[in-house]
């Protein structure tokens, strides 16, 4: 019998995986370690389970080793410096720039209400709209082809 594919189970298992890289990265923050031993971390994680393990891993490295670059692509549209940020706010942009950045295949709008779900359920009291501002000129910038609806350069 073939395995039945569930609809959406895709974008679940990457929703968890950005949960869990979220939680890793804010640990980077306020103890820096390497990519390899945060993953290891969250390796028996109970929400690993359900995770797509190798979009968290792909991430938590990416972001690792892409942490300056990605900084200065965000200072662009932030109104302080990145290491002002609520370290919250900060993993959220990370993430949400890696992506826009490296990862077409996901759609601009995806990238930014995931990051808003993130700032909801994790972040300070109005830290989604933030997320959601900053994010939105991100995508304008990086993605503009994809955000104008402009077929082609992506």
């Amino acid at each position: 019998m073939a395995a039945r594919r569930i609809p959406g189970a895709n974008s679940r298992a990457r929703a968890v995986a950005r949960k869990l890289a979220l939680q890793a990265l804010y640990q980077w923050q306020l103890n820096a370690g390497l990519w390899q031993d945060l993953c290891a971390q969250y390796r028996d994680d109970e929400d690993m389970r359900s995770a797509d393990r190798a979009y968290f891993e792909e991430l938590v490295r990416g972001v690792l080793e892409g942490a300056a670059e990605l900084d200065r692509e965000l200072a662009v549209d932030l109104d302080r410096a990145p290491a002002g940020l609520d370290p919250i706010e900060h993993a959220i942009l990370l993430i949400g720039a890696y992506e826009l950045a490296r990862r077409p295949e996901v759609p601009f709008r995806v990238v930014i209400t995931e990051g808003v779900g993130l700032a909801k359920r994790f972040g300070a009291t109005d830290g989604h709209k933030y997320v959601n501002a900053v994010l939105d000129r991100l995508a304008r910038r990086l993605r503009a082809a994809e955000v104008s609806g402009t077929p082609g350069q992506e």
